[in-house]
């Protein structure tokens, strides 16, 4: 590996960067969207449980809302309610909103550092590929071709682009996987506060 990356040259270093720069980012998401941090099972179920007897405490959402991200959603609402049990439907969807986009925000963060990855190392394994043509020609001189300095040319370009690709296809792959699952906790975030919402307007007022 040592050898290939002496033979590649300087322009290698920012793919390598770039490299390590994704696999913490993939790392870090990996962590951050599991479920159990995003949604846990039956959550929702839990939260309506707990309501139709009381509302709960001031202690109780906060744990809530460290629960996971949909627990902070779901506590957003419940909150609006217990401090206002006469609340307009609007006041509560209002708060879901709110802290439906703190969680997007939350879900979101550093996607664009890796789809940045993904577009950039193409780019870089294509300098990489110019400067080793560069070499190639300027090794060319007037007494002729110099053999050492055209094969040192030749694989700055090839090395430098097909790592440049070695980085960014896991890259895109990785950014697409982590969309998907961003789309997907949105979405069941999006549904599981529609649920608590029916569940909140359908009480009667005396459980306050």
């Amino acid at each position: 590996m040592l050898s290939i990356i002496q033979a590649a040259g300087w322009p290698i270093w920012p793919l390598i960067l770039c490299s390590v720069a994704a696999l913490a980012l993939v790392f870090e998401r990996l962590s951050a969207l599991r479920r159990a941090r995003i949604a846990p099972d039956g959550l929702v179920d839990e939260v309506i449980g707990v309501t139709r007897q009381s509302m709960p405490t001031a202690d109780m959402l906060s744990k809530l809302a460290d629960n996971s991200l949909l627990g902070s959603v779901l506590a957003a609402g419940v909150k609006v309610v217990a401090l206002d049990p006469r609340c307009p439907e609007e006041q509560i969807r209002e708060a879901f909103e709110s802290a439906g986009r703190a969680a997007a925000h939350q879900l979101e963060r550093y996607l664009n550092a890796l789809a940045t990855i993904a577009s950039a190392a193409p780019l870089l394994g294509l300098l990489g590929t110019v400067i080793g043509m560069i070499e190639i020609f300027g090794s060319q001189g007037g007494s002729g071709s110099n053999p050492a300095q055209l094969a040192h040319g030749i694989s700055v370009a090839l090395y430098n682009t097909a790592f440049g690709l070695m980085v960014a296809i896991p890259s895109l792959i990785a950014h697409r996987f982590f969309r998907g699952r961003v789309n997907e906790s949105l979405h069941e975030m999006e549904q599981g506060a529609e649920r608590l919402l029916h569940h909140l307007r359908r009480l009667p007022v005396r459980q306050f």
